[in-house]
């Protein structure tokens, strides 16, 4: 007799929508740029209280009070925008849907997640 209860599926997989490396560098790429433009008019529009470096695709948010730095990067490999920020790390996936980068446990998209963050850090 066979039981009726079916085993759960397994986890999806994170290779199986995998975007291919030149999609991603794209889509990547250009959340990047949108970021950028978008922490630099915030930081020239008033007291910031950060200021945002560019190296090799890389950006980092400085802090002087309180001191600290936000590191965002692409990570081709797995195809997610990596954030370290506030001692954690988080990983962005690329959401077909919302044609965006997305925080899987909140769905924050990038700008809006940075945005938080930097609210995070200088409130202390």
């Amino acid at each position: 007799m066979r039981s009726s209860v079916q085993a759960p599926d397994p986890p999806p997989c994170y290779t199986g929508s995998m975007l291919d490396e030149l999609q991603f560098r794209s889509l990547a790429e250009s959340a990047l740029e949108a970021l950028k433009q978008h922490l630099f008019t915030r930081e020239e529009a008033s007291d910031a209280g950060f200021e945002v470096e560019e190296q090799n695709g890389v950006l980092n948010v400085l802090f002087d009070e309180p001191q600290g730095k936000f590191v965002i990067t692409p990570n081709a490999p797995v195809r997610q925008i990596w954030i370290s920020a506030l001692a954690t790390s988080f990983k962005l996936d690329w959401d077909e849907i919302a044609k965006a980068f997305v925080l899987p446990r909140t769905g924050e998209h990038l700008t809006p997640l940075i945005d938080r963050l930097i609210e995070d850090h200088l409130a202390g």
